[in-house]
């Protein structure tokens, strides 16, 4: 049975691309093909396709949006995202939006084929420059969580009252310990976290999750 594929994308040469590289191969057919988000929630309802080709940026909304509502409409479809940029937020949307593929229009030709049929198979696929941007922002993630694991137990708690907006009288009254050693604390943790003020140590404490924003 064909891997039934809808090709989403505002520019009508990539969608004639896109549409020439699947058609070489016999086990994939692509049935409907549109040019804006409007448009592809139509027809995704009327072709069911298996497989939604979807590019990141349309022209009348996300290529997100149009994931989420695809999917929700289809239960079984399944999104490979595709972008000429490898940049980690549209990256990071299209995955959140159930994409399991995300291919590099300039890579689009055996690339796209790989990724149309390891989505159909349950499996992920990627661009090598797609691939890369994850590999960084994991390497990113993996740093800061060795930072915060490297603090100790009154350090995080410094840090957590230091983020809330208190002094480092207040802090010492809550903690029961001298304002001296709040402000060692503070200097250590500007040490292990690369930190130079406190607006960077609260800053850094919403985005670990370690305070409210």
């Amino acid at each position: 049975m064909s891997i039934r594929v809808m090709l989403v994308d505002d520019h009508q040469l990539v969608r004639e691309a896109l549409r020439d590289a699947l058609a070489r191969e016999p086990d994939i057919d692509v049935v409907a093909e549109a040019g804006s988000g409007s448009t592809a929630l139509e027809l995704a309802r009327e072709s069911g396709p298996d497989v939604v080709v979807l590019d990141v940026g349309l022209p009348d909304m996300s290529g997100a949006e149009v994931a989420t509502r695809i999917r929700g409409m289809l239960d079984q479809v399944k999104i490979v995202a595709l972008s000429g940029y490898s940049d980690k937020r549209f990256v990071t949307e299209m995955l959140r939006a159930g994409a399991g593929a995300y291919v590099s229009k300039s890579s689009a030709g055996s690339e796209l084929v790989r990724a149309v049929r390891a989505v159909t198979q349950g499996q992920s696929s990627f661009s090598p420059e797609i691939a890369a941007t994850l590999a960084r922002e994991f390497s990113d993630a993996t740093t800061e969580g060795a930072k915060v694991a490297q603090l100790g137990r009154r350090e995080l708690q410094v840090l957590r009252l230091v983020a809330a907006g208190l002094r480092s009288g207040e802090i010492a009254e809550r903690l029961q310990i001298s304002p001296a050693t709040v402000d060692v604390h503070r200097r250590n943790l500007m040490r292990k976290l690369d930190m130079r003020s406190v607006a960077d140590l609260t800053r850094y404490a919403i985005r670990e999750g370690l305070v409210d924003a």
